[in-house]
């Protein structure tokens, strides 16, 4: 008999949002009128050859991951080319991690709530989840140490900047105790990273590898380039590269080697900095028109989050009410969000939800969150 495995509510959603009326809140995507296209395609033109139809090093482009590795250093993590292996899209670098590290029954800590596909990555693995509770400013060290003393984890996963569902950040405070605790206690850590550089106001936080050697980080063009590429990398310790390089080899040998010279050609003939500054001004004027409009959207009661950045704001209801029963009702007047439940490893809290800003003009969002308003109110 096959296996069985539970699908992603979101992916599940984004199939019922297709109809061009819907204004969808639910997936956690970039603007695609923001997307670079005339920049990529001649990058594609300039770098389709014979070499680049090829097969290619495991490890990745070579010109690529020298790019990359400046950008991390000049962002405040010192990187060589070495480091980084090139995998297709972050989600890859994940499941690299977790098929290099975990056996069947590991136990797996995570911020609560958390990614959602990372949730199905354990599943997939055999893993034991245990939540670690946290607030406003991130998971909480304390509860993380008394996880590692009760539960003993093997991995820590968590998305410390703008997180994915929540867009809360990881204090630097915070940053430094769970950095130490991981050194303490030989945990590895997987450092998820696909939002940092979308921010829309405060200072940059030092991230989490630049604190500790057991601290494996994983980056993404999807939210800053184009998702369509399947671009991304993971930065890694020598004691561990090799092995990641191995279990690529056994998944797809290497990254499309086109899409990476593509990638190489466009950070070389592009700022790709202003780019992201242009992304910045439009998502920052998208969030914040979903933060004003909040408040007649929703009940007396409710909570919210304002992310510093990001794609995400995260909404807890009053009242005990279940989201998920507000699906139909939200897609009857042709809009969508995503209920909280899935996001959580244990025991859900139903009366939340999720909300993408990103993807919708400011006069969309104005008019789809009128229309939520009619549900949620």
């Amino acid at each position: 008999m096959p296996r069985t495995f539970a699908g992603s509510p979101v992916r599940d959603l984004l199939a019922l949002t297709s109809r061009p009326e819907v204004i969808s809140f639910a997936g956690g995507l970039p603007a695609p009128e923001l997307f670079d296209v005339d920049g990529l395609r001649a990058a594609f033109d300039q770098a389709v050859s014979a070499r680049s139809l090829q097969y290619a090093p495991t490890e990745g482009d070579v010109d690529l991951r020298g790019l990359v590795a400046d950008r991390l250093t000049r962002r405040g993590l010192p990187t060589a080319v070495e480091d980084l292996l090139v995998t297709s899209g972050s989600q890859q670098a994940l499941t690299l991690v977790v098929t290099a590290l975990l056996e069947p029954g590991a136990v797996v800590a995570v911020e609560e709530p958390t990614y959602l596909a990372a949730l199905q990555c354990f599943q997939l693995a055999g893993a034991r989840v245990v939540p670690v509770a946290g607030d406003e400013h991130g998971l909480d060290p304390a509860a993380l140490a008394d996880v590692i003393a009760r539960e003993r984890p093997e991995l820590l996963y968590l998305v410390p900047t703008f997180a994915n569902p929540t867009g809360r950040t990881l204090s630097a405070a915070r940053r430094a105790e769970i950095a130490a605790l991981a050194d303490r206690h030989g945990l590895w850590v997987v450092e998820d990273d696909p939002y940092g550089e979308l921010r829309y106001r405060g200072e940059p936080v030092p991230s989490l590898a630049s604190m500790s050697d057991r601290v494996l980080y994983a980056g993404s063009f999807s939210k800053v380039g184009a998702p369509g590429l399947r671009l991304g990398w993971l930065r890694a310790p020598e004691s561990i590269m090799r092995t990641l390089v191995i279990v690529k080899q056994a998944a797809d040998l290497h990254t499309s080697t086109v899409d990476q010279a593509a990638a190489a050609v466009y950070l070389k003939a592009n700022d790709l900095d202003e780019h992201i500054r242009g992304l910045c001004a439009a998502y920052r004027e998208r969030r914040d028109a979903m933060i004003g409009a909040l408040p007649s959207t929703v009940p007396a009661g409710t909570r919210w989050s304002d992310p510093d950045g990001g794609m995400f704001v995260w909404v807890s209801l009053p009242g005990g009410v279940d989201t998920s029963s507000l699906i139909t009702a939200a897609l009857a007047r042709d809009v969508a969000f995503v209920p909280g439940a899935p996001f959580y490893a244990t025991t859900p809290d139903r009366s939340t939800l999720r909300l993408s800003f990103t993807t919708n003009t400011v006069d969309e969002i104005a008019e789809g969150m009128r229309r939520l308003g009619t549900v949620l109110r």
